[in-house]
């Protein structure tokens, strides 16, 4: 999953934030109960307000990411 995600930030990086969490730190515990992880890889499409727009569990393909990402930046451009 890498590097589609790495991609994904190479094309959109500009006007998206990618944002990584080691969920094996301690450090990142809160976010996880935050935001409800539960499985690796665990990704969360964020609204500029911090709401939770979109999450996937697993292997997802580039293209269904994409899509979102297209989706919620022409939804608050």
């Amino acid at each position: 999953m890498a590097p589609i995600v790495h991609g994904l930030e190479q094309e959109w990086g500009q006007r998206v934030d990618f944002i990584y969490l080691d969920v094996a730190d301690s450090a990142n515990t809160a976010a996880k109960h935050r935001f409800g992880f539960r499985a690796t890889p665990h990704f969360f499409l964020l609204g500029p307000d911090g709401s939770v727009q979109r999450t996937w569990q697993g292997r997802v393909e580039r293209d269904t990411l994409a899509v979102a990402l297209r989706g919620l930046v022409a939804r608050y451009d």
